[in-house]
């Protein structure tokens, strides 16, 4: 990560005009230009690959593919930047920085995006390779692309991304025909003529605006269906003069050798859920991403442009748009960095800027009993989570390395807290604090302190919600390890989101047992458990207690689900995975959804 806008360096205008060396270092950036281009080439054509197969395997109802599909493809982006390190190494011999040899790589390299289809993201990709090359003191926009040179507007209108249907020449019901026919799947619809009544008597009940006018109206459907987990989503926007609808069709596949559509989304927040950061990355062609982008901040305006590249799967994109957003957002604002509010935690010192919706998580030198955790497992479970279906009960994060923050904007306490508990991360630079690596998320308020606030009704919807995304992470094979609620966030659907990842484990590898009945009255009385406790051991009696002292509190927990504190239920969920269920959970309630009959459905979706 670069460092902030006001200490960006601008390098003095070479003074050599000897031309044979301006040549000679000429064509020595060009070959370097188009080296770092072609590795960039060669991670997009897996990324292409991988991503294209998402249709075979949604027809196949492969699942365990899905999964292993999505891990898989966010590991090529570093295995690309790495090869690509070591052919510069090996072919160029690099061992230090020529100022004037890499000024001119940029600038040649920039001249090769100019007629690109992807060039933000291989903007991106020279970023990446540059800055495992150099040092923090070179990344600036003299070398690297801390501000884009990309035109997206008019690539999003020299490319176009989307198929436009108009009922006016025949009607909803036959548009919705065209729509649903218009993607080739090879194995056919259970009834296309009931799905396409279905959504048109949908569409005019949920948008009775856009039905009205449909003579009038336009809909926009992208050309590539977004894949993720068990689902196909169909996206596109609904136009009538300056106004623009979104929808989404979800396509569910029967397990039967047939697909059919599930429901009919209308709203944006109910868009939003779909692409909630919370969940996994859709498989979605995006030949051009810029304009999949652009499509998609017409149907959810409000939504970062970082989250939705992250949503298709470009989270170094992602992060690269995440930082300038963040540098634009400092040079507006002049609140203060302060540690952000809840219980703070034994592993991660959490701080955050009030006026900016993220937290930033940093692990602490040192842990206190009783966490017995290292440092490397702690990065291994975040990336666990990265690579894992989060099913929208997982917040999603970005991880970053040399961060420079501006000093100034840290309060004397906040510096010291950060020297006192992670001085092997921090460096002070001038004015420039910078830290070598951290996490970032998105902002929520711990549960613990909605509860604290929460009149009966709130916490009743919270506590089962909380009870859901508990079932809902065992389904995808997770135990979230420390149950407590200040772990746990609600985010601003209103959804309870766990975000404490230090502890969490797979379902399969924990030990659910009863509690062994006391063989007297002392033992009951012991501070001590009268029984052996093995490393991973767990007993649900016990969860009540501890997760709740306030007794209401606790009866509502009991009463919303008293399934989470049997061990046989949680048993029972490990056989589940142990043969291969795979609970279906769905980013929209099953009250929206079309009638199924029972003995036809797949397996019975708890969603979300």
């Amino acid at each position: 990560m670069a460092s902030a806008r006001g200490h960006l360096a601008t390098c003095p205008e070479p003074e050599d005009t000897d031309a044979p060396a301006i040549s000679a270092l000429h064509f020595r950036a060009a070959q370097l230009a188009r080296a770092i281009l072609t590795g960039f080439e060669r991670h997009y054509s897996f990324f292409a690959e991988v991503t294209s197969d998402a249709r075979q395997r949604f027809e196949r109802a492969d699942w365990q593919a899905v999964q292993k599909a999505s891990a898989e493809r966010i590991s090529f982006y570093d295995a690309r930047v790495r090869e690509t390190i070591a052919k510069l190494h090996s072919t160029f011999e690099i061992q230090c920085l020529d100022e004037r040899l890499w000024q001119e790589v940029k600038r040649l390299y920039t001249g090769l995006l100019r007629h690109h289809s992807r060039p933000e993201l291989a903007e991106t990709f020279f970023n990446s390779v540059f800055c495992q090359l150099f040092e923090r003191k070179y990344y600036h926009n003299d070398h690297i692309f801390v501000d884009s040179t990309v035109d997206r507007e008019e690539l999003a209108a020299r490319y176009r991304v989307f198929m436009s249907f108009h009922p006016r020449a025949a009607g909803l019901e036959h548009c919705i025909w065209e729509i649903l026919s218009a993607f080739y799947f090879s194995i056919p619809f259970e009834d296309l003529d009931r799905d396409v009544s279905r959504i048109a008597e949908a569409f005019r009940e949920r948008e009775p605006r856009a039905a009205a006018a449909s003579g009038e109206l336009r809909i926009d459907v992208l050309e590539s269906p977004f894949y993720r987990n068990k689902a196909c989503y169909l996206l596109g926007r609904v136009v009538w003069g300056d106004d623009v609808q979104p929808f989404v069709i979800p396509l569910i596949n029967n397990e039967q050798g047939a697909i059919y559509a599930d429901t009919l989304l209308t709203t944006r927040e109910q868009m939003e859920a779909v692409f909630n950061f919370a969940r996994a990355y859709f498989m979605a062609k995006t030949p051009v991403p810029a304009a999949t982008v652009a499509f998609l901040q017409t149907l959810m305006p409000d939504k970062p442009m970082a989250e939705l590249y992250m949503s298709i799967g470009f989270q170094k994109q992602a992060k690269n748009e995440f930082y300038r957003d963040f540098l634009a957002h400092l040079e507006q604002s002049t609140d203060s960095f302060q540690l952000a509010a809840g219980t703070p935690g034994m592993v991660m010192l959490v701080f955050t800027l009030p006026s900016y919706g993220y937290v930033f998580k940093v692990i602490r030198d040192h842990f206190p009993p009783p966490k017995d955790v290292t440092h490397e497992q702690v990065r291994e479970r975040y990336q666990q989570v990265k690579l894992h279906d989060r099913v929208g009960r997982m917040a999603d994060t970005l991880e970053f390395s040399d961060v420079g923050f501006p000093l100034d904007r840290f309060p004397a306490d906040l510096v010291a807290e950060l020297e006192a508990e992670v001085p092997s991360l921090l460096e002070i630079d001038g004015d420039v604090l910078v830290i070598r690596h951290l996490y970032i998320e998105r902002r929520m308020l711990p549960l613990n302190l909605f509860l604290d606030e929460a009149d009966a009704e709130e916490a009743q919807m919270a506590l089962e919600d909380w009870g859901l995304a508990i079932q809902q992470l065992m389904g995808v094979n997770i135990f979230p390890g420390d149950l407590l609620f200040k772990n746990f966030g609600v985010n601003c659907l209103g959804k309870i989101v766990f975000y404490d990842y230090d502890e969490i484990a797979y379902l399969t590898d924990c030990n659910f047992r009863p509690i062994p009945r006391a063989m007297n009255p002392e033992d009951e009385l012991s501070a001590e458990p009268w029984f052996s406790v093995g490393p991973h051991d767990i007993f649900p009696e016990e969860f009540p207690t501890f997760l709740c002292p306030d007794p209401e509190t606790r009866k509502i927990l009991v009463d919303a689900h008293p399934e989470l504190f049997d061990y046989r239920y949680w048993r029972a969920r490990q056989q589940d995975i142990r043969n291969g269920i795979q609970g279906n959970v769905f980013p929209y309630s099953k009250r929206i959804c079309f009638p199924r009959p029972v003995a036809e459905s797949p397996a019975e979706p708890a969603t979300g």
